[in-house]
Protein backbone atom coordinates (compact mmCIF):
# COMPACT_ATOMS: atom_id res chain seq x y z
CA UNK A 1 0.00 0.00 0.00
CA UNK A 2 3.01 2.43 0.57
CA UNK A 3 4.09 2.24 -3.85
CA UNK A 4 4.56 5.21 -4.99
CA UNK A 5 3.54 7.13 -1.72
CA UNK A 6 5.08 10.49 -0.63
CA UNK A 7 6.21 10.58 2.87
CA UNK A 8 7.68 13.14 4.83
CA UNK A 9 9.69 12.37 7.60
CA UNK A 10 10.41 14.81 10.49
CA UNK A 11 13.09 13.67 12.64
CA UNK A 12 13.47 15.79 16.02
CA UNK A 13 16.16 15.97 18.88
CA UNK A 14 16.17 12.53 21.31
CA UNK A 15 18.49 9.15 21.30
CA UNK A 16 15.49 7.13 19.37
CA UNK A 17 16.65 9.34 16.28
CA UNK A 18 18.88 6.29 15.51
CA UNK A 19 15.46 3.92 14.64
CA UNK A 20 14.80 6.55 11.85
CA UNK A 21 17.27 5.13 9.41
CA UNK A 22 15.75 1.95 10.28
CA UNK A 23 12.59 3.45 9.63
CA UNK A 24 13.51 4.96 5.95
CA UNK A 25 14.91 2.11 4.67
CA UNK A 26 11.64 0.09 5.24
CA UNK A 27 9.59 2.97 4.17
CA UNK A 28 12.14 2.83 0.64
CA UNK A 29 11.73 -1.15 0.06
CA UNK A 30 7.77 -0.70 0.59
CA UNK A 31 8.03 1.42 -2.09
CA UNK A 32 7.25 4.40 -0.73
CA UNK A 33 9.59 8.17 -1.63
CA UNK A 34 10.60 9.87 1.46
CA UNK A 35 11.92 13.13 2.02
CA UNK A 36 13.70 13.84 5.25
CA UNK A 37 13.41 16.74 7.99
CA UNK A 38 15.74 17.25 10.55
CA UNK A 39 16.33 19.34 13.90
CA UNK A 40 19.48 20.73 14.32
CA UNK A 41 19.30 18.50 17.60
CA UNK A 42 18.43 15.79 15.68
CA UNK A 43 22.01 16.33 13.88
CA UNK A 44 23.49 15.65 17.17
CA UNK A 45 22.05 12.03 17.36
CA UNK A 46 22.35 10.70 13.59
CA UNK A 47 24.18 11.91 10.55
CA UNK A 48 22.09 13.66 7.64
CA UNK A 49 24.13 11.37 5.20
CA UNK A 50 22.81 8.40 6.97
CA UNK A 51 19.34 9.47 5.96
CA UNK A 52 20.16 10.82 2.71
CA UNK A 53 21.79 7.91 1.87
CA UNK A 54 18.77 5.57 2.45
CA UNK A 55 16.27 8.22 1.53
CA UNK A 56 18.22 8.59 -2.07
CA UNK A 57 16.55 12.60 -1.20
CA UNK A 58 19.01 15.40 0.45
CA UNK A 59 18.08 15.66 4.24
CA UNK A 60 16.51 19.20 4.48
CA UNK A 61 17.92 21.11 7.97
CA UNK A 62 17.23 24.33 7.17
CA UNK A 63 15.64 27.28 5.45
CA UNK A 64 18.51 28.14 3.55
CA UNK A 65 19.99 25.76 0.76
CA UNK A 66 23.29 26.99 0.19
CA UNK A 67 25.61 30.67 -0.36
CA UNK A 68 23.63 31.52 -3.22
CA UNK A 69 20.64 31.98 -1.51
CA UNK A 70 18.64 28.93 -2.74
CA UNK A 71 16.02 27.81 -0.03
CA UNK A 72 13.64 25.09 1.10
CA UNK A 73 10.67 26.05 0.39
CA UNK A 74 8.13 24.50 3.32
CA UNK A 75 4.95 24.82 1.65
CA UNK A 76 6.16 22.97 -1.43
CA UNK A 77 6.99 20.63 1.15
CA UNK A 78 3.72 20.46 2.90
CA UNK A 79 2.22 20.08 -0.22
CA UNK A 80 4.43 17.45 -2.03
CA UNK A 81 3.53 14.90 1.19
CA UNK A 82 0.67 12.71 1.13
CA UNK A 83 1.91 12.39 4.77
CA UNK A 84 4.28 13.84 7.34
CA UNK A 85 5.38 11.60 9.38
CA UNK A 86 7.73 12.88 12.43
CA UNK A 87 9.40 10.04 14.74
CA UNK A 88 11.24 10.23 16.98
CA UNK A 89 8.81 13.23 17.97
CA UNK A 90 10.68 14.99 21.18
CA UNK A 91 8.52 16.56 23.87
CA UNK A 92 10.05 19.74 23.18
CA UNK A 93 9.02 19.82 19.58
CA UNK A 94 5.59 18.32 20.37
CA UNK A 95 4.99 21.68 22.68
CA UNK A 96 5.81 23.69 20.07
CA UNK A 97 3.49 21.93 17.45
CA UNK A 98 0.71 22.29 19.98
CA UNK A 99 1.26 26.19 20.24
CA UNK A 100 2.23 27.70 16.95
CA UNK A 101 5.80 28.42 17.40
CA UNK A 102 7.64 28.06 14.19
CA UNK A 103 11.22 28.35 14.58
CA UNK A 104 12.69 25.78 12.28
CA UNK A 105 12.27 24.24 9.02
CA UNK A 106 10.19 21.32 10.36
CA UNK A 107 7.36 23.17 12.58
CA UNK A 108 7.15 25.76 9.62
CA UNK A 109 6.36 22.53 7.14
CA UNK A 110 4.26 21.34 9.81
CA UNK A 111 2.59 24.57 10.08
CA UNK A 112 2.30 24.18 6.36
CA UNK A 113 1.06 20.69 5.77
CA UNK A 114 -2.19 20.18 4.06
CA UNK A 115 -1.69 16.23 4.51
CA UNK A 116 -2.69 13.99 7.81
CA UNK A 117 0.24 14.05 10.14
CA UNK A 118 1.35 11.35 12.45
CA UNK A 119 3.64 11.45 15.65
CA UNK A 120 5.13 9.19 17.35
CA UNK A 121 6.39 10.51 20.60
CA UNK A 122 9.82 9.54 22.36
CA UNK A 123 10.92 10.42 25.68
CA UNK A 124 11.35 9.73 29.31
CA UNK A 125 8.48 8.23 31.27
CA UNK A 126 8.41 11.22 33.00
CA UNK A 127 8.78 13.08 30.67
CA UNK A 128 6.01 11.23 28.68
CA UNK A 129 3.42 11.18 31.96
CA UNK A 130 3.97 15.30 32.87
CA UNK A 131 0.81 17.14 32.53
CA UNK A 132 1.90 19.34 30.04
CA UNK A 133 3.15 16.89 27.48
CA UNK A 134 0.14 15.27 28.39
CA UNK A 135 -1.92 18.60 27.75
CA UNK A 136 -0.20 19.05 24.56
CA UNK A 137 -0.83 15.40 23.22
CA UNK A 138 -4.32 16.53 23.21
CA UNK A 139 -3.90 19.57 22.00
CA UNK A 140 -2.05 17.59 18.73
CA UNK A 141 -5.30 15.03 18.68
CA UNK A 142 -7.75 17.75 18.96
CA UNK A 143 -5.96 19.45 15.77
CA UNK A 144 -6.65 16.10 13.76
CA UNK A 145 -2.85 14.80 14.01
CA UNK A 146 -2.64 11.27 15.01
CA UNK A 147 -0.73 9.82 17.81
CA UNK A 148 1.24 6.43 16.91
CA UNK A 149 1.28 5.77 21.14
CA UNK A 150 5.09 5.23 22.55
CA UNK A 151 5.80 1.87 23.76
CA UNK A 152 6.69 0.53 27.32
CA UNK A 153 9.81 -0.80 27.73
CA UNK A 154 13.68 -0.03 28.79
CA UNK A 155 14.40 3.49 28.18
CA UNK A 156 17.85 5.78 27.51
CA UNK A 157 17.89 6.52 31.26
CA UNK A 158 18.01 2.91 32.32
CA UNK A 159 14.52 3.22 33.94
CA UNK A 160 11.68 1.20 32.53
CA UNK A 161 8.09 2.32 31.22
CA UNK A 162 6.00 3.94 28.95
CA UNK A 163 7.99 6.01 26.57
CA UNK A 164 9.74 4.16 24.09
CA UNK A 165 8.97 5.52 19.98
CA UNK A 166 6.87 3.04 18.19
CA UNK A 167 9.14 0.58 16.69
CA UNK A 168 9.81 1.13 12.96
CA UNK A 169 7.88 -2.17 11.70
CA UNK A 170 5.12 -1.10 14.00
CA UNK A 171 4.95 2.25 12.32
CA UNK A 172 4.88 1.14 8.85
CA UNK A 173 1.32 -0.86 9.58
CA UNK A 174 -0.09 2.77 10.61
CA UNK A 175 0.70 4.01 7.28
CA UNK A 176 -0.54 1.25 5.20
CA UNK A 177 -3.67 1.28 7.17
CA UNK A 178 -4.24 4.79 6.20
CA UNK A 179 -3.74 4.79 2.92
CA UNK A 180 -5.74 1.61 2.48
CA UNK A 181 -8.32 3.73 3.91
CA UNK A 182 -8.13 6.59 1.96
CA UNK A 183 -11.22 6.85 -0.49
CA UNK A 184 -12.38 3.57 0.91
CA UNK A 185 -15.76 4.85 1.16
CA UNK A 186 -15.58 6.83 -1.87
CA UNK A 187 -18.92 7.83 -3.70
CA UNK A 188 -20.64 6.07 -0.53
CA UNK A 189 -23.25 8.29 1.12
CA UNK A 190 -23.92 7.96 4.93
CA UNK A 191 -26.08 9.39 7.30
CA UNK A 192 -24.70 9.99 11.11
CA UNK A 193 -26.78 10.85 14.40
CA UNK A 194 -24.69 12.27 17.25
CA UNK A 195 -25.25 14.21 20.32
CA UNK A 196 -28.87 13.85 22.54
CA UNK A 197 -32.11 14.99 21.79
CA UNK A 198 -34.14 17.16 23.82
CA UNK A 199 -37.80 16.91 24.56
CA UNK A 200 -39.96 19.92 25.87
CA UNK A 201 -41.82 19.89 29.36
CA UNK A 202 -42.51 23.40 28.81
CA UNK A 203 -40.39 26.53 27.27
CA UNK A 204 -37.44 26.97 29.61
CA UNK A 205 -37.10 22.82 30.69
CA UNK A 206 -36.38 19.92 29.19
CA UNK A 207 -36.17 15.73 29.20
CA UNK A 208 -32.59 14.91 27.93
CA UNK A 209 -29.49 13.20 29.10
CA UNK A 210 -25.89 14.25 29.09
CA UNK A 211 -24.69 13.45 25.54
CA UNK A 212 -22.15 15.76 24.04
CA UNK A 213 -21.98 14.32 20.61
CA UNK A 214 -18.00 13.76 20.19
CA UNK A 215 -18.45 10.75 19.53
CA UNK A 216 -21.25 10.93 16.63
CA UNK A 217 -18.58 14.20 15.37
CA UNK A 218 -15.71 12.20 15.28
CA UNK A 219 -17.43 9.15 13.32
CA UNK A 220 -18.15 11.92 10.89
CA UNK A 221 -14.93 13.24 10.30
CA UNK A 222 -13.75 9.62 9.92
CA UNK A 223 -15.89 8.76 7.49
CA UNK A 224 -15.40 12.00 5.35
CA UNK A 225 -11.78 11.79 5.57
CA UNK A 226 -12.03 8.10 3.70
CA UNK A 227 -13.91 9.86 0.71
CA UNK A 228 -17.68 9.80 2.11
CA UNK A 229 -20.33 11.81 1.18
CA UNK A 230 -21.83 12.21 4.97
CA UNK A 231 -24.82 13.82 5.75
CA UNK A 232 -24.58 14.12 9.92
CA UNK A 233 -27.94 14.96 11.93
CA UNK A 234 -27.06 16.55 14.88
CA UNK A 235 -28.97 17.05 18.82
CA UNK A 236 -28.10 19.93 20.22
CA UNK A 237 -24.28 19.81 21.02
CA UNK A 238 -21.75 22.75 20.72
CA UNK A 239 -19.24 21.01 18.51
CA UNK A 240 -17.86 21.92 15.54
CA UNK A 241 -16.48 20.00 12.33
CA UNK A 242 -13.25 20.52 10.89
CA UNK A 243 -13.73 18.62 7.96
CA UNK A 244 -15.93 20.73 5.07
CA UNK A 245 -17.11 17.53 3.49
CA UNK A 246 -19.68 16.88 5.95
CA UNK A 247 -22.90 18.60 5.96
CA UNK A 248 -24.66 19.29 9.23
CA UNK A 249 -28.32 19.09 9.84
CA UNK A 250 -29.43 20.91 13.55
CA UNK A 251 -32.32 19.45 15.00
CA UNK A 252 -33.33 19.47 18.51
CA UNK A 253 -36.37 16.77 19.23
CA UNK A 254 -36.50 13.52 18.45
CA UNK A 255 -39.12 14.22 16.11
CA UNK A 256 -37.05 16.20 14.43
CA UNK A 257 -34.29 13.84 14.30
CA UNK A 258 -36.68 11.19 12.78
CA UNK A 259 -37.58 13.84 10.30
CA UNK A 260 -34.28 14.55 9.15
CA UNK A 261 -33.23 10.81 8.88
CA UNK A 262 -36.19 9.95 7.00
CA UNK A 263 -35.67 12.33 4.40
CA UNK A 264 -31.73 10.73 3.61
CA UNK A 265 -32.21 7.58 4.45
CA UNK A 266 -33.42 5.78 0.99
CA UNK A 267 -30.67 7.69 -0.46
CA UNK A 268 -28.36 6.67 2.03
CA UNK A 269 -25.79 3.46 1.57
CA UNK A 270 -24.92 3.20 5.41
CA UNK A 271 -26.55 4.37 8.64
CA UNK A 272 -24.21 5.47 12.03
CA UNK A 273 -26.80 5.98 14.74
CA UNK A 274 -24.64 7.13 17.38
CA UNK A 275 -27.35 9.76 19.09
CA UNK A 276 -28.50 8.75 22.44
CA UNK A 277 -32.42 9.90 21.51
CA UNK A 278 -34.61 10.66 24.28
CA UNK A 279 -37.00 7.78 24.56
CA UNK A 280 -39.79 9.60 26.30
CA UNK A 281 -41.19 13.10 26.06
CA UNK A 282 -43.84 14.89 27.96
CA UNK A 283 -47.26 14.30 26.92
CA UNK A 284 -48.00 17.59 26.84
CA UNK A 285 -45.36 20.60 26.28
CA UNK A 286 -46.93 23.71 28.03
CA UNK A 287 -46.96 26.89 25.60
CA UNK A 288 -45.63 29.07 28.87
CA UNK A 289 -42.90 28.36 31.32
CA UNK A 290 -44.54 26.12 34.22
CA UNK A 291 -44.61 28.24 37.57
CA UNK A 292 -43.64 26.44 41.03
CA UNK A 293 -46.97 26.37 43.25
CA UNK A 294 -46.71 23.07 44.66
CA UNK A 295 -43.89 21.15 46.55
CA UNK A 296 -44.29 18.08 43.34
CA UNK A 297 -45.60 18.00 39.79
CA UNK A 298 -46.51 15.15 37.96
CA UNK A 299 -45.45 14.56 34.29
CA UNK A 300 -47.07 11.75 32.20
CA UNK A 301 -44.57 11.05 29.52
CA UNK A 302 -44.95 9.04 26.23
CA UNK A 303 -42.71 7.06 23.57
CA UNK A 304 -40.43 9.01 21.54
CA UNK A 305 -40.33 7.54 17.98
CA UNK A 306 -37.79 5.13 17.78
CA UNK A 307 -35.58 5.72 14.80
CA UNK A 308 -33.37 3.20 14.46
CA UNK A 309 -36.65 0.60 14.39
CA UNK A 310 -38.48 2.90 12.13
CA UNK A 311 -35.07 2.83 10.41
CA UNK A 312 -34.43 -0.69 10.30
CA UNK A 313 -37.93 -1.61 8.92
CA UNK A 314 -37.23 0.31 5.77
CA UNK A 315 -34.07 -0.76 5.07
CA UNK A 316 -33.63 -2.23 1.64
CA UNK A 317 -30.80 -4.60 0.30
CA UNK A 318 -27.75 -3.15 0.15
CA UNK A 319 -27.74 -0.83 2.99
CA UNK A 320 -26.15 -0.96 6.40
CA UNK A 321 -27.26 0.22 9.68
CA UNK A 322 -24.84 0.55 12.52
CA UNK A 323 -26.84 0.65 15.76
CA UNK A 324 -25.08 2.21 19.36
CA UNK A 325 -25.88 0.73 22.97
CA UNK A 326 -24.86 2.32 26.09
CA UNK A 327 -25.42 -0.10 28.66
CA UNK A 328 -25.32 -0.36 32.10
CA UNK A 329 -25.71 -4.28 32.96
CA UNK A 330 -26.49 -7.35 30.87
CA UNK A 331 -24.75 -5.62 27.93
CA UNK A 332 -23.57 -7.97 25.62
CA UNK A 333 -27.43 -9.70 25.68
CA UNK A 334 -29.03 -6.47 25.29
CA UNK A 335 -26.78 -5.19 22.24
CA UNK A 336 -27.53 -8.32 21.03
CA UNK A 337 -31.57 -8.50 21.21
CA UNK A 338 -31.27 -4.79 19.76
CA UNK A 339 -29.36 -6.11 16.36
CA UNK A 340 -32.38 -8.77 16.08
CA UNK A 341 -35.27 -5.86 16.82
CA UNK A 342 -33.80 -2.96 14.88
CA UNK A 343 -32.26 -4.83 12.19
CA UNK A 344 -28.89 -3.56 12.51
CA UNK A 345 -25.96 -5.10 10.62
CA UNK A 346 -23.48 -4.31 13.71
CA UNK A 347 -23.82 -3.00 17.04
CA UNK A 348 -20.86 -0.83 18.96
CA UNK A 349 -21.62 -1.45 22.74
CA UNK A 350 -20.15 0.64 25.62
CA UNK A 351 -20.73 0.24 29.25
CA UNK A 352 -21.41 3.17 31.96
CA UNK A 353 -19.62 0.67 33.72
CA UNK A 354 -16.52 1.06 32.00
CA UNK A 355 -13.79 4.26 33.51
CA UNK A 356 -13.73 6.70 30.32
CA UNK A 357 -16.39 5.44 28.56
CA UNK A 358 -19.83 6.97 27.89
CA UNK A 359 -21.00 10.85 27.87
CA UNK A 360 -18.49 13.07 28.01
CA UNK A 361 -15.56 11.92 28.09
CA UNK A 362 -12.74 12.14 25.45
CA UNK A 363 -12.45 8.97 25.17
CA UNK A 364 -13.94 5.33 24.72
CA UNK A 365 -13.57 1.54 25.30
CA UNK A 366 -16.23 -0.06 22.50
CA UNK A 367 -17.35 -3.71 21.36
CA UNK A 368 -18.56 -4.67 17.78
CA UNK A 369 -20.80 -7.39 17.23
CA UNK A 370 -22.11 -8.44 14.16
CA UNK A 371 -25.43 -9.93 12.96
CA UNK A 372 -23.68 -13.80 13.92
CA UNK A 373 -22.71 -12.21 17.53
CA UNK A 374 -19.36 -11.97 16.38
CA UNK A 375 -17.82 -9.56 18.87
CA UNK A 376 -14.49 -7.85 18.57
CA UNK A 377 -13.40 -6.18 21.88
CA UNK A 378 -11.00 -2.59 21.48
CA UNK A 379 -8.85 -1.06 24.23
CA UNK A 380 -10.06 2.18 25.76
CA UNK A 381 -9.11 5.18 23.39
CA UNK A 382 -9.48 8.56 22.09
CA UNK A 383 -12.85 8.65 20.37
CA UNK A 384 -10.70 9.69 17.28
CA UNK A 385 -9.27 6.70 17.21
CA UNK A 386 -12.74 4.42 18.26
CA UNK A 387 -14.27 6.16 15.45
CA UNK A 388 -11.57 4.84 13.11
CA UNK A 389 -11.92 1.44 14.45
CA UNK A 390 -16.02 1.86 13.61
CA UNK A 391 -14.66 3.34 10.25
CA UNK A 392 -12.80 0.04 9.43
CA UNK A 393 -14.98 -2.35 10.60
CA UNK A 394 -17.83 -1.00 8.26
CA UNK A 395 -15.20 -0.66 5.29
CA UNK A 396 -13.69 -4.36 6.01
CA UNK A 397 -17.69 -5.55 6.20
CA UNK A 398 -18.23 -3.45 2.77
CA UNK A 399 -15.00 -5.99 1.75
CA UNK A 400 -16.12 -9.25 2.53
Amino acid sequence: MLQNKKILLGVCGSIAAYKAAHLVRLLVKAGAEVKVIMTASASEFITPLTLATLSKNPVLTAFVKNKAGEWNNHVELGLWADVMVIAPASANTMAKMANGICDNLLLATYLSARCPVMLAPAMDLDMYLHPATLTNLDKLKGFGNQIIEAEYGELASGLVGKGRMAEPEHILPVLSRHFNTVNALLDKRILITAGPTYEAIDPVRFIGNHSSGKMGYAIAEAAAECGAKVHLVSGPSPLSLSNNNVEIEHVTSTEEMYEACLGQFDNTDISILAAAVADYKPSISEKQKIKKKSDTINLDLIKTTDIAAQLGQRKKEGQMIVGFALETENEQANAIKKIETKNFDMIVLNSLNNKGAGFGYDTNKISIIDKENNVRDFELKSKKEVAQDIIDTIIHALDE
